[in-house]
């Protein structure tokens, strides 16, 4: 059977084609028809004036259709995105540059600009072709999925100026447009400037010459004499100098859960699968909110391997950055969410975001260690029932379900908000 519908489809597909190679318009085939009826006419009624009729029809015709071939010509087609980047749901305004070296004057051309799948838009118009020059054409675009874009290439049907024939070109390449995962603005950290470390509440490292803060350390040999602190050296019956404190930023780490056994093969596509899209705006959405609490922010897989450049505090540049990594970012690779503990065995961390798709008990159990050692631990997490987020919320873990039906401004207010009804989830 498929192979019947596959022959079946030939004929149409040929159909298709020979329209849109077919020179004539509907004037044009009225005209030839004209032509052509007016010779036999006058050969029948014995008028030989119906046959001069119907040879200028004709030939006026085939003068139009060679115009368009030897006349008009077009060159190059750049184009020009505003802004360079597409974020999905935002729109660009795409600016076409179309150089056209020669031309008749009245002659019009239909352009067209071949849009890709994630890409919407009315990328068609009139424009007069008739004068040499650079023409510029725009139109906006709204991006709707992830990924890498091309659009392109560039096409025309000239016509020429009696609207008898026509031509179709394809001028120009593809280019390609990035479009980045959804930023979405999610609510600040009210409740936890304090105990989760942001921007509020610096760390300190004794590490030299810093901050104001001053404590006392015992004299070493090469200390400067003005360091000494004669009321603490008095205090403690040694030399003892004043070592400065020097501010550090806390940080954040956002993990992103790829494996490819827990999301749908269709996330081995940028912008193919609606839950795997969400968890990529997620992690770059938390990113940009940490980096705002000020935070330094880092994001990995479960591998351990960074997804994208660390966002520094308050740096929006770098999150736009980080929006640009993750835009061809898909699922793949081995499951080792049961791993992420091991990454902070050895310190206690700030907040630390963890997004994946189906969570089991058998998950929790080996992601609670992870609790005791962040000051902030959130589980974004898709397809998990109920009993399973009542689990990881007894085990410490601040909890919302990421489903593309849900906002996630609500699903992080959930997650990061002390009295949140568990109802709720």
């Amino acid at each position: 059977m498929p192979a019947r519908s596959a022959v079946a489809t030939r004929p149409a597909r040929l159909r298709a084609r020979l329209r849109r190679g077919w020179p004539l318009t509907l004037r044009g085939g009225g005209a030839v028809v004209l032509g052509v009826g007016a010779i036999v006419l006058a050969h029948a009624v014995n008028v030989a004036e119906l046959v001069y009729v119907g040879v200028l029809l004709l030939a006026t015709v085939v003068v139009a259709w060679i115009s368009l071939w030897f006349v008009h010509r077009y060159g190059e087609v750049s184009r020009s995105f505003a802004p360079d980047v597409a974020a999905v749901g935002h729109e660009s305004v795409v600016t076409v540059h179309v150089s056209a070296r020669s031309g008749l004057p009245g002659t019009l051309a239909r352009w067209t600009d071949a849009l890709p799948e994630g890409i919407e838009g009315e990328a068609t118009g009139v424009v007069a072709a008739g004068s040499a020059g650079r023409t510029r054409l725009a139109y906006r675009i709204r991006a709707v999925r992830r990924g890498i874009r091309e659009i392109g290439p560039f096409g025309l049907v000239v016509t020429d100026p009696f609207g008898l024939t026509r031509r179709r070109l394809r001028v120009g390449g593809i280019e390609s447009v990035t479009v980045t995962p959804a930023i979405v603005a999610l609510p600040p950290l009210a409740e936890y400037p304090g105990e989760a470390g942001g921007s509020l509440h610096t760390a300190t490292h004794q590490l030299g010459e810093g901050a104001d803060n001053l404590i006392p350390r015992s004299y070493e040999p090469g200390d400067s004499m003005r360091r000494i602190n004669w009321r603490a050296s008095a205090h403690h019956d040694e030399l003892m100098v004043r070592q400065e404190e020097q501010e550090s930023t806390p940080e954040a780490t956002v993990v992103l859960d790829r494996a490819a056994t827990r999301w749908s093969a269709d996330a081995a596509l940028p912008g193919a699968d609606p839950a795997f899209e969400v968890a990529v705006s997620a992690a770059v959405s938390a990113s940009a909110r940490l980096a705002r609490e000020g935070y330094d922010v880092i994001v990995l897989d479960t591998e351990g391997m960074p997804l994208g450049a660390p966002v520094p505090a308050g740096d929006t540049v770098a999150v736009e950055q980080l929006g640009l990594d993750l835009a061809t970012v898909v699922a793949g690779g081995a499951d080792r969410l049961s791993l992420i503990p091991r990454f902070f065995s050895t310190t206690v961390a700030g907040p630390v975001v963890v997004i994946t798709a189906h969570v089991s008990p058998a998950d929790i159990t080996a992601l609670s260690p992870l609790v005791g050692h962040s000051a902030l631990p959130i589980l974004w997490a898709a397809d998990t029932t109920a009993d399973v987020f009542e689990r990881a919320r007894d085990a410490g873990w601040r909890v919302a379900p990421l489903t593309p039906d849900r906002d996630l401004a609500d699903a992080w207010q959930l997650a990061t908000d002390r009295g949140a009804s568990r109802a709720g989830v």
